[in-house]
């Protein structure tokens, strides 16, 4: 594998320039804000999954940056790696939190998200106009699940969680719409992706704490 190879993915590149996708670059700060703001929400609470998914939303705009501004190979996986962590974090805390599961069962069920999303991606990409996005699409699918598995006995959780798929949804169609709506929209539509995932990824750390705190 050419590890510098690079990768021109996105509407707004035009060059292997560092700069050369100036505001997805700039829009990854909403991650760090995101971040900063739900570290002052958590700060006096014992809430250990919480602050470890804090600092993954913060490494998600900065693995992100790196892509949108270095755009090689080894950017690709610094930018999807602290993603696929934070899922994995959520899974896990929503198996034991929000659940009810002890620790090894808990576990388990969470690294039943990869078989899951063996399966379902090859369904979502034969979804017309998805594309790349299919490789997101299974998490929305799941949060819904667990909304609905939820709805009874955790009815505000499973609200939130129903919120926080809706907007991770508009964010999975904005980063489709992207390469479609380039050649009259120079700028693209991936900027949009990241401001909701931030706003979206906020928002589940924030159902967390409610739910913890309460």
């Amino acid at each position: 594998m050419n590890w510098a190879q690079a990768i021109d993915s996105y509407c707004e590149r035009t060059g292997p320039e560092f700069w050369s996708e100036p505001v997805n670059a700039v829009t990854n700060l909403a991650f760090v804000i995101a971040a900063l703001v739900m570290g002052a929400r958590i700060k006096d609470q014992n809430l250990p999954l919480a602050r470890l998914l804090v600092a993954i939303l913060a490494a998600i705009g900065l693995g992100s940056f790196l892509f949108h501004t270095f755009g090689q190979v080894w950017a690709a996986f610094a930018d999807t790696l602290p993603i696929v962590l934070f899922v994995v974090v959520y899974i896990f805390a929503a198996n034991r939190d929000y659940l009810g599961l002890a620790y090894w069962p808990a576990f388990g069920v969470t690294i039943l998200f990869f078989p899951f999303a063996a399966v379902t991606i090859p369904l979502f990409q034969m979804v017309p106009g998805l594309g790349s996005s299919a490789g997101y699409a299974p998490v929305p699918l799941l949060i819904f699940a667990y909304a609905v598995l939820l709805r009874r006995g955790l009815p505000r959780v499973a609200r939130g969680l129903a919120v926080g798929a809706s907007v991770l949804c508009g964010s999975i169609f904005f980063r489709s719409f992207d390469a479609s709506i380039c050649p009259s929209f120079p700028l693209g539509t991936h900027f949009l992706w990241h401001i909701l995932n931030a706003v979206m990824l906020g928002w589940m750390i924030e159902v967390y704490r409610r739910h913890m705190s309460s």
